[in-house]
């Protein structure tokens, strides 16, 4: 066989190896990420709060919805979802089948793009600009989107979609602050903010989409905990360099996983010592990924348990 086409045969044997790994394999190497955050009053005892985000779910997908429902067992405090439960208009029942026990627990959410409308197709270099967020999601079809928030506030959690409420939770007073979706500009921050209640114990800011103009503000009130999803950690990511896009205006070393946050951290240089009362940011990897473009690389899909601790002094 000539070199050339010898050296053709193995790109495309490897090129194919990639993808089958990338959409049969990874997508089920589902992982339970867990972090220790040190954001609690002197004297407190820790607080365990599971964040799930981005489940994607078809009903079809019922590896997915055993290993969510497996996670009860790590009977956390309190459950956090940031939205983008829905792949498809019959997925209500399968996501409430999922989620059906921890709804006992606990929780709070906040809504994704896609639990108001459908995935559609779309040149994937276009997350390479933010700028195609604005509109690309209004089709004319819908997602049962009522459905989905009767089926989680009749459980008891908390629609935190530009809301701000309070729950005691172990013990403990805590101060939450959501918005709807920042990626379809569903969100108005401005309409719930203020400071945090010195009386609580800790503020939660909650948001499905990472955006800086959604992280500053929460921060600036106050609240010590950000939890975000949406980016997909990257979703297909170069291994040993991480994420190539975020799917929002948050920089690529955030896209997954924890760490600081204040205003203007953006535009503060690498590895910057974040000042006094920096809020700590947990962006969840995600559950799952759009039917539309179902891949997965260096990246498996997640779940986080944070053990929420005293504040260091």
């Amino acid at each position: 066989m000539h070199p050339v086409w010898r050296v053709g045969g193995s790109l495309v044997g490897a090129g194919l190896g990639v993808l089958g790994w990338s959409t049969l394999v990874e997508p089920r190497a589902f992982a339970l990420r867990r972090f220790d955050v040190p954001v609690l009053p002197a004297g407190s005892r820790p607080l365990r709060v599971l964040h799930l985000s981005d489940l994607h779910l078809l009903p079809s997908q019922r590896y997915r919805i055993d290993w969510v429902r497996g996670l009860a067992a790590l009977a956390p405090d309190l459950v956090v979802t940031t939205g983008d439960n829905l792949a498809g208009p019959d997925a209500v029942p399968a996501v409430l089948d999922a989620y059906r026990d921890l709804l006992g627990i606990p929780g709070v959410f906040v809504l994704g793009s896609n639990d108001y409308f459908p995935p559609t197709y779309k040149n994937p270099l276009r997350y390479f600009n933010d700028s195609h967020a604005r509109g690309e999601h209004l089709t004319p079809h819908r997602l049962p989107t009522q459905d989905l928030v009767d089926g989680f506030t009749a459980a008891g959690w908390v629609d935190l979609d530009n809301a701000r409420t309070r729950l005691t939770v172990g013990g403990l007073d805590l101060e939450f602050v959501g918005v709807d979706d920042p990626h379809l500009e569903y969100d108005d921050y401005a309409s719930i903010a203020g400071p945090a209640d010195p009386a609580a114990d800790l503020m939660i800011g909650v948001t499905h989409a990472p955006y800086q103009r959604i992280l500053d503000p929460m921060a600036a009130d106050g609240a010590r905990l950000l939890l975000a999803g949406h980016t997909h950690g990257g979703q297909v990511c170069v291994p040993g360099h991480g994420a190539l896009v975020t799917n929002c205006d948050l920089d690529t070393s955030r896209a997954k996983g924890l760490s600081r946050w204040w205003p203007g951290a953006a535009r503060a240089k690498p590895r910057a010592m974040p000042p006094e009362g920096a809020a700590y940011l947990h962006v969840s990897a995600g559950l799952g990924a759009a039917p539309t473009s179902p891949f997965r690389l260096a990246c498996r899909p997640e779940a986080s348990l944070l053990t929420l601790r005293e504040a260091r002094r």
